[in-house]
């Protein structure tokens, strides 16, 4: 016999998960980790702006609303101009991203997308047709930085019994 789940209207709010709270010294590596690739990417030559991009690409993908408005703002404080925010969710159909920037946008999406293996393997050569190896290479680590933090707030913030 299946189990039937009352309609979502009908659910309490449910709490935050308090992931950070309840694990502060985890949370604090990730910190530590997101140091470590910042420091690394800009001697490996990558652009601040560059790899806000990357992150606010990457939390569009993985539905963090937190971190969108984060990087939007970030990336404007870094100079960003507003057609191109608008433009980064279709950022292949867009004329204005050059082919360093769709290479570094294609592997952030590889990263953030594991399940097509075809598609990673053609980001991944993109990329090193376009960037350094270490600045390939810390594209990928910055989108996997990224998405621990996406799913840390995705994780943790309250969800409304409506959405359930």
């Amino acid at each position: 016999m299946t189990e039937t789940l009352p309609p979502a209207a009908a659910l309490p709010p449910l709490p935050p998960l308090p992931m950070t709270e309840l694990g502060p010294q985890a949370f604090a590596a990730v910190h530590a980790l997101h140091g470590a690739v910042e420091g690394a990417a800009a001697s490996a030559g990558l652009e601040p702006l560059l790899l806000e991009l990357v992150r606010l690409r990457c939390s569009q993908l993985n539905g963090c609303v937190y971190c969108v408005g984060l990087h939007t703002e970030s990336a404007r404080k870094a100079g960003e101009r507003d057609e191109r925010l608008a433009e980064l969710v279709v950022w292949r159909e867009s004329a204005l991203f050059t082919p360093r920037e769709r290479a570094a946008l294609a592997l952030a999406e590889a990263v953030t997308r594991l399940t097509d293996r075809t598609e990673g393997t053609r980001a991944r050569r993109a990329a090193r047709a376009v960037l350094s190896e270490p600045e390939a290479a810390f594209v990928a680590w910055a989108a996997t930085v990224v998405n621990t933090y996406n799913r840390i707030a995705v994780t943790s913030r309250p969800v409304a019994a409506e959405t359930l």
